[in-house]
């Protein structure tokens, strides 16, 4: 049997940039085996099998691979999925306004909003499935310092200090002090492992909020090498668990938030995240992930 797929750049509207993601359609009938293989042969960050939903009343259901383990929840696919599906199911009644895709996956089932924009790529926005969580304690300044290769004094800015936080994918949140800290930062073999072990899946999130854009208000990094991602250009799932803490260390006012995230800069593939964020009485209610979607190529598979 063959299979349809495509790949498309998410959080960006600019082929060849943001972060890629492989969509393989018609997943029903590969095992997990068979899963994780083609996922590795794609060998991007994360890729997609689109199967029927166990609840008739969702669009779809995902699984999603890294190319050495299946995630229950990624904030990328969700963004790239919804778009294509959105696109090949309902052409028409997206043209004239937005179309709402519910799909399930290993966090639960998530409603993601698609919308066509004139003369520009299209746009997916999902509510979080669940709002973050403190995960754990992260390791001290000087053990994460040294497994960056950075100076302990580069860690931290403001009120902001290294964290854990996980909507679905736990994350070792660490702040720098600026674009400079950020970019000499290189995972230091061994150490990184060592300073990281028990925290999940060892995922780090490097931000600060000094930017490259103008308009936008923090400036990322990821890496996540016991996935088999040595760094990433967009981390949809990281964003969602640094909800929490952003909360944590900006204490923001209650009402809307919008925080514009940028990623993948060091890795010429610069990518755009939206975070919105409702506050009640200094509290998390409330939050999505957005962002555009373009396709780059399809194809078939014949597995």
């Amino acid at each position: 049997m063959t299979r349809r797929y495509f790949v498309l750049d998410v959080f960006t509207e600019t082929p060849f940039a943001g972060n890629p993601l492989a969509v393989v359609l018609d997943g029903d009938g590969l095992d997990d085996a068979r899963m994780q293989a083609i996922a590795r042969e794609f060998n991007l960050s994360e890729t997609v099998f689109v199967r029927e939903p166990r609840d008739p009343v969702h669009t779809a259901a995902l699984r999603i691979f890294t190319p050495v383990s299946e995630l229950p929840f990624a904030g990328h696919p969700t963004v790239g999925a919804a778009v294509l599906i959105a696109q090949m199911r309902a052409p028409d009644v997206l043209a004239a306004r937005d179309v709402v895709v519910v799909l399930e996956e290993g966090v639960g089932p998530i409603s993601c909003t698609v919308r066509a924009r004139k003369g520009r790529a299209l746009r997916a926005t999902f509510d979080l499935p669940r709002m973050p969580e403190e995960a754990g304690a992260p390791p001290a300044d000087g053990a994460i310092a040294a497994a960056l290769g950075l100076a302990e004094a580069d860690i931290g800015f403001d009120a902001h200090r290294p964290s854990v936080y996980s909507a679905g994918n736990p994350f070792t949140f660490v702040p720098l002090a600026g674009l400079d800290a950020i970019r000499r930062a290189r995972p230091q073999p061994g150490l990184f492992e060592t300073a990281f072990a028990g925290l999940g899946r060892g995922a780090v999130w490097l931000y600060t909020r000094e930017t490259e854009i103008e308009g936008s208000h923090v400036h990322a990094r990821m890496f996540a090498p016991r996935l088999g991602v040595s760094e990433d250009p967009a981390t949809g799932s990281a964003l969602a668990a640094f909800a929490g803490a952003a909360l944590r260390f900006e204490r923001p006012e209650d009402g809307d938030h919008l925080l514009i995230v940028e990623q993948g800069f060091e890795m010429g593939r610069p990518s755009l995240m939206m975070l919105e964020v409702i506050v009640r009485e200094g509290k998390l209610v409330g939050a999505s992930i957005g962002g555009s979607v373009v396709t780059v190529m399809q194809g078939t598979l014949a597995s």
